[in-house]
C-alpha cells in the first residue's frame, strides 16, 4: 500500500475514534459518614443496610461513645452525620459551629437497666439506699466511662440519685463504650452492669434485673445532626430518612422509642 494511503487511512481512523461518543461512565455512588453511639448498632446497621439497598449509595458507620466521637469531629475527622446519644456531646460540637444551620433534630429515647450475667438470674429490687454494693458479692459493676460517655453519666447520676455512688463508685469497672460494659458482663467478667435497655435485648447472656427509675437521671435522649462536612445529596438524604417510618421501625425493633 503506498505510503499515502497508509497515511490516509491513519487519519480516518483517529478522525472516528476522535469523534465516536464514548459510553456514559457508571454512576457514582456516594459515601455517607456517620459517627454514632455505641448503642445505635443494631438498629442503625440494619436500617443503614436497607437504605444502601434502595439507594445504591454506601453508609460507614464508626461507633463509639459519644464523648470521643465529639472530640474527633472537634478534631477534623471527616464525618458527615453525628448521632449522640446525650445532648451535651451534640452541643459541644454545635459550639464549634460544626452543625449545619436547622438541621439537627431529637431521634430516639431509651432506658437504663441494671443487668446480670446469665439468662436467668434473679430479679433485684432498685429504690434509694439499696444494697448494690453487697449485691456485687465483690465483684465488679461495669458501666460506660462514667464521667465522658453518656450511658455512663446516666448511670453514675441514677446511683448519685439513689444515694449509694459513694459505696458503689470503688467496685465500678469502667468500659469505653456501653457495649464493651455489656461484654464484660455477658463474658461473666463482672456479675452486674448499666447499660440502655436496648443494649441488654442484644445478648442472650444477660438478664435485666431491674430497671432504673426514670427520675432518677436525666432524660435519655439521642440527638442527630447533619454536619458542615457533609458534601453531597447523598448525606442530607440519609440524615432525612433517619426521621422516617423505615428508619422508626428499625429502631423500635431494637427497643428504643421514637421521637416526634
Amino acid at each position: 500500500m503506498p505510503a499515502f494511503l497508509s497515511l490516509k487511512y491513519v487519519r480516518a481512523a483517529l478522525f472516528c475514534a476522535a469523534t465516536v461518543p464514548l459510553a456514559p461512565a457508571p454512576a457514582h455512588a456516594d459515601d455517607v459518614v456517620v459517627f454514632a453511639a455505641a448503642s445505635l448498632k443494631n438498629g442503625l446497621d440494619d436500617f443503614a443496610r436497607r437504605w444502601e439497598t434502595e439507594t445504591g449509595n454506601t453508609v460507614t458507620v464508626s461507633y463509639a461513645g459519644s464523648g470521643a466521637l465529639a472530640k474527633q469531629i472537634i478534631a477534623g475527622a471527616p464525618a458527615d452525620i453525628f448521632i449522640s446519644a446525650n445532648a451535651e456531646w451534640m452541643d459541644s460540637v454545635e459550639k464549634e459551629g460544626m452543625l449545619v444551620a436547622g438541621a439537627r433534630r431529637d431521634l430516639l429515647s431509651n432506658t437504663l437497666v441494671l443487668i446480670a450475667h446469665g439468662k436467668d438470674a434473679a430479679a433485684v429490687t432498685i429504690a434509694p439506699g439499696f444494697d448494690l454494693a453487697g449485691l456485687l458479692g465483690g465483684g465488679k459493676l461495669a458501666m460506660a466511662l462514667v464521667d465522658s460517655v453518656p450511658a455512663g453519666q446516666y448511670g453514675k447520676a441514677a446511683l448519685a440519685s439513689l444515694g449509694i455512688w459513694d459505696a458503689v463508685a470503688p467496685h465500678v469497672a469502667q468500659a469505653d463504650n456501653v457495649r464493651a460494659a455489656l461484654v464484660l458482663v455477658a463474658r461473666g467478667e463482672a456479675p452486674f452492669g448499666i447499660v440502655y435497655a436496648t443494649d441488654a435485648a442484644a445478648d442472650d447472656n444477660v438478664t435485666i434485673v431491674a430497671t432504673f427509675p426514670t427520675e432518677s437521671y436525666p432524660p435519655i435522649v439521642y440527638p442527630a445532626a447533619l454536619l458542615t462536612n457533609a458534601a453531597d445529596m447523598a448525606d442530607k438524604a440519609f440524615f432525612d430518612a433517619l426521621s422516617g417510618d423505615e428508619a422508626d421501625a428499625a429502631f423500635a425493633a431494637q427497643g428504643f422509642t421514637t421521637r416526634d
